[in-house]
């Protein structure tokens, strides 16, 4: 069912089905990634949290990111929905950067709207910022019917602002477990339209979608179906190598899966995609969280190669760390350490750095990829982990569960955000004793490193009873846009 609220009814409404061609520009759509680091930075942070178990509504958390303001670091506004049991956890902007592409279409409105999946429920919730940016308001709720009659999908997880519809990858399909695969969404009404794919080939897995804009090439990634995340992790399923670990390579004119790369079944979990911002570059990372064959995590890079042919080959290895298995969850006891668990990463607006979430030993690294097929670690900051428990230096006295997980970057690389939940099965199977919720910040020396901006650290009952997850900054961030102009 497709519900319209009040806020859609008159000129908001006209806002919302016809977008402002012919109008403006939005000053948040930037020809290249040098014109989006040049931009005003952002004041507003919107933070998606979930309520686990289900016993109240999830909702979006607006923070104040000025430091200038007397709210700095604080929950400035709260909009809470109005169905139980969604579990947020990505979302994105109704437009972007990419509406400025040569036949990328220019009727996509402002930067304006925030497109909500409900990644356990399967809706598909629309919240505008114009009037209230501390307050947005639900202007439109999609229920689950509409994926699936629309586009055979369900478990929507990552929204991008693309060239021609809005991209929704979705784990489940509408009747089965699966294939999973991209849903797409008109720009405008926000209705679903249909399935992005034409022909899929064999991919069945998904997880993640991006794209090389200007060589109309798309990449998706590979977690697993509903049945096989929802729960926990499946053991028999992870030692059996069943989870994804390919990379799916699209036409992305024809909607055709034109190559594939098994990185091996030992990498299980190939989840976040970060190509190059620089549109004239064909390469990018892809985090894979675990290897079964030592519990290491690693980063791939994929390239194409002067044949045309698509590549990837690891660039950086993170092993695990031994631990007492008195100090483990049941999960990991037999294995006698700490599995770094990469669960996010973010890639720099001007692609000099690469920021790599280890969720399972609390470490947040920072790698110089100026040399993308050479990193080399030049920053790191431990807080929270499974056995670790490092507070944060604001609040010494306090251990933290969790660690760093869902992590974005200023347009200006200035600046890093990052929160400490998974996912609510996920997060109670490495963290039984609970994961707690926060949110810290870091800043980013001249030529490298990361420190903790210590009055920036929100936790306890910052986020009402819920747990943050993926965040989002007003005007845009390193993982919200793809440019079609190089920073040259």
């Amino acid at each position: 069912m497709t519900t319209e609220h009040d806020a859609l009814s008159g000129h908001d409404h006209d806002d919302a089905e016809h977008g402002h061609a012919g109008h403006h520009t939005d000053p948040t759509f930037y020809r290249s990634p040098r014109d989006a680091a040049a931009a005003p930075a952002e004041k507003l942070a919107y933070v998606a949290t979930f309520a686990r178990p289900a016993d109240k509504p999830d909702g979006m958390a607006v923070v104040d990111v000025d430091p200038d303001s007397a709210t700095y670091g604080t929950v400035v506004g709260y909009t809470e929905l109005p169905n139980l049991g969604d579990e947020l956890h990505h979302f994105g902007w109704n437009a972007c950067s990419s509406a400025l592409c040569p036949g990328g279409g220019h009727d996509h409105g402002d930067r304006r709207y925030l497109i909500v999946p409900g990644l356990r429920s399967s809706r598909l919730y629309v919240l505008d910022t114009l009037e209230t940016p501390a307050a947005p308001q639900i202007v439109k709720v999609l229920g689950p019917e509409e994926l699936a009659k629309r586009a055979n999908y369900s478990r929507p997880h990552t929204v991008h602002c693309g060239p021609g519809a809005l991209f929704v990858s979705c784990l489940g399909g509408g009747s089965e477990e699966g294939p999973g695969g991209v849903a797409l969404l008109d720009h405008n009404t926000f209705e679903v339209t249909g399935q992005w794919e034409a022909d899929r080939g064999d991919q069945y897995l998904a997880y993640d979608v991006w794209w090389h804009i200007n060589h109309d090439v798309a990449i998706t990634s590979e977690w697993g179906t509903p049945s096989m995340i929802e729960d926990g992790i499946v053991p028999e399923l992870l030692l059996g190598r069943k989870y994804g670990h390919r990379l799916h390579f699209w036409d992305m004119k024809t909607r055709t899966n034109i190559q594939t790369i098994d990185l091996g079944d030992q990498y299980q979990m190939a989840l976040e995609l970060r190509p190059a911002h620089n549109p004239t570059q064909t390469y990018g990372f892809v985090g894979v969280v675990v290897s079964v064959e030592d519990l290491s995590a690693s980063i791939w890079l994929w390239h194409q190669q002067d044949d045309g042919i698509w590549a990837a080959q690891k660039v950086i290895s993170i092993p695990a760390e031994p631990a007492d298995a008195a100090d483990l969850p049941p999960a990991l006891q037999p294995f006698g350490a700490v599995p770094p668990l990469i669960t996010d990463l973010a890639l720099s607006v001007d692609d000099q750095r690469l920021y790599v979430s280890c969720w399972g030993t609390g470490e947040l690294k920072q790698y110089d990829v100026s040399d993308p097929f050479h990193p080399r670690e030049i920053g790191s900051v431990r807080i929270g982990g499974i056995v670790g428990r490092k507070p944060h230096p604001a609040r010494p006295d306090l251990p933290l569960a969790g660690g760093p997980q869902m992590v974005e970057v200023s347009r200006d690389s200035k600046r890093v955000y990052f929160t400490n939940s998974l996912y609510g099965a996920w997060d109670d199977q490495f963290y039984p004793d609970g994961v707690g919720a926060w949110m810290a910040k870091l800043d980013v020396g001249e030529d490298g490193g990361v420190s903790f901006d210590e009055r920036f650290f929100l936790e306890g009952d910052a986020f009402r009873g819920r747990r943050p997850h993926q965040v989002r900054l007003q005007g845009g961030d390193a993982s919200s846009d793809s440019y079609c102009y190089p920073p040259d």
